[in-house]
């Protein structure tokens, strides 16, 4: 009797294990998944407060940036002025100050491609808090091969072409058209790839790439410099009246600039005058 009641209670507590074992499993399923919930919330909040931490930086260097230029426009503003009150001395003083004021406009440009990459890059943040915060439901895609950051590739351009290394800067100025072609600094790239082919006396392609300047970005600070320079392309082409037209222009709309002054030298040495003469009626 003893043996048949314990086989019954060994019965008794098997049956009770088989009910209350996967109770058990699915308790520790859901305090796992509670687990990894609040480790990607973890995740989350400490994802938000670096991205606070490095918003507050780069917009810390934008206004650091700004002042900058603001700086150095206000510099290239004084040497302008100073320019045209010496106007009347030599010529030798007046090539200085065009010097001067052409290092500061290079310096100006890499300021405004340093300004461009902080904003991409705030960009950039900006977008990659949005996709944190929404499910991620398709594969990511691998990325594909981009340009260096404009400001890179612009500096590196400018560097090698004031080294004097012109195949090198020429790619890289190319380059920079071809994926930034819509910035502000498009218009330069284009200025210093024709620079670059008048140096090597290509007159007839430095010229169309001088036009480029004057078509697409006609208020760039390289404007004036690119009518005056196509100018002298199209004289050295042995096209006279479209070179003196050229000149003229940076005369009429430039008048108090130094390639104005130096358009009038030229039109002086061809013998003809800074205007147009009046038809008459």
């Amino acid at each position: 009797m003893r043996i048949q009641r314990y086989s019954i209670m060994l019965g008794l507590f098997a049956g009770l294990l088989c009910i209350t074992t996967p109770a058990w499993a699915v308790n520790r399923d859901i305090i796992e998944l509670q687990s990894d919930v609040q480790h990607l919330q973890d995740q989350m909040t400490h994802m938000q407060q670096s991205f606070d931490e490095r918003m507050g930086v780069m917009k810390s260097l934008m206004d650091q940036n700004t002042d900058s230029i603001n700086k150095v426009t206000g510099a290239i503003v004084n040497l302008q002025t100073s320019l045209q009150k010496q106007q009347s001395d030599s010529g030798t003083h007046v090539d200085q100050l065009s010097g001067q004021i052409q290092s500061l406009n290079d310096t100006l440009d890499e300021l405004k491609a340093r300004l461009e990459k902080i904003g991409k890059q705030l960009e950039d943040m900006q977008a990659a808090q949005q996709n944190l915060s929404t499910p991620q439901t398709q594969q990511v895609q691998p990325p594909q091969p981009q340009a260096p950051p404009p400001d890179v590739l612009y500096n590196n351009a400018l560097r090698d072409y004031n080294g004097g290394n012109n195949d090198l800067a020429a790619q890289e100025f190319s380059q920079y058209i071809k994926a930034y072609a819509n910035t502000d600094l498009a218009g330069n790239c284009y200025f210093y790839l024709a620079e670059i082919e008048f140096r090597q006396k290509n007159y007839d392609q430095a010229a169309k790439d001088y036009d480029q300047v004057l078509q697409n970005f006609p208020s760039g600070n390289k404007a004036a410099s690119a009518q005056l320079k196509k100018g002298f392309a199209l004289l050295e082409l042995g096209q006279k009246d479209a070179g003196v037209v050229e000149l003229r222009h940076v005369v009429q709309r430039y008048p108090r600039s130094p390639e104005a002054m130096q358009a009038r030298e030229r039109l002086q040495k061809l013998g003809v005058s800074a205007t147009a003469a009046r038809k008459a009626g």
